[in-house]
């Protein structure tokens, strides 16, 4: 059935068409808490900055950053660019066929490890994600609640198509992305469900702001920017001072 629909309605997206293990990673990163149609659109972008590892790796962060403006979540960016360079110090930019060692890269947890394993070396990997969770909540849960992944991970081991790891997820996550569309929106039987905050007037707004600022001009007007967002000085301040400690902002004074 999964396969019959993949067949019928399967999406083709740019980091399908590739067995590069960084260009998939790339995709991997974008895509967390984030829409495909977005990702869609900056990753062509990002990928005609940094086209391989290596370029990223060489990147200054600002570039980084600023390729990332508007895709949100930017730690991902600052994240995504020290993997690369661990990279390419340890490994010379090849990525080994080992989710373990993918896993102790910054950024990157069990499920994005897993996500390039069966995606650019078709290993026969387990892992799940939103429009997965969606298939097997609404085959097999139907009636529970609170339903957490080690119950749904058997399942998962049993149906797993080891000889095509990679056309299996795929056709998985497109067809759970169908039920949703279909209004099959059960995700919230899930014990791991939480829902995401809401983005107009939030601290992540206000954190892209202030850094789309520093990149632009920089330096943080803290005047400007808490007049303009209609906060006050001092959460301007606290906010820039907690982006400078996570490596975001650099060395722009504030003022």
């Amino acid at each position: 059935m999964v396969y019959a629909h993949f067949k019928k309605a399967g999406r083709k997206f740019p980091w399908r068409s590739t067995r590069d293990p960084y260009k998939i990673l790339v995709s991997e990163v974008m895509l967390q808490q984030t829409q495909v149609k977005r990702v869609l659109v900056f990753y062509a972008e990002f990928m005609r900055h940094f086209p391989t590892v290596h370029v990223l790796a060489k990147a200054p962060l600002a570039d980084v950053l600023r390729a990332w403006q508007g895709l949100g979540y930017n730690r991902r960016a600052r994240l995504l660019r020290d993997a690369a360079k661990l990279l390419v110090e340890q490994y010379g930019g090849k990525f080994p066929k080992n989710e373990q060692f993918l896993e102790g890269l910054p950024g990157i947890g069990p499920y994005t490890a897993r996500a390039v394993m069966a995606f650019a070396f078709n290993k026969p990997v387990v892992f799940i994600e939103t429009n997965i969770r969606t298939v097997f909540l609404h085959h097999f849960f139907k009636n529970r609640t609170t339903v957490s992944d080690s119950e749904i991970l058997p399942y998962m081991v049993k149906m797993l198509d080891k000889k095509n790891p990679r056309a299996w997820y795929s056709a998985l996550m497109d067809y759970g992305a169908d039920l949703k569309k279909s209004g099959v929106q059960i995700n919230n039987r899930s014990k791991h469900y939480s829902k995401q905050s809401k983005f107009e007037g939030s601290t992540r707004q206000l954190r892209g702001e202030i850094l789309k600022a520093a990149l632009t001009t920089g330096k943080v007007d803290v005047k400007k920017i808490a007049r303009e967002a209609k906060r006050t000085s001092e959460e301007i301040r606290m906010t820039a001072e907690s982006l400078f400690r996570e490596g975001l902002l650099g060395t722009q004074p504030y003022r």
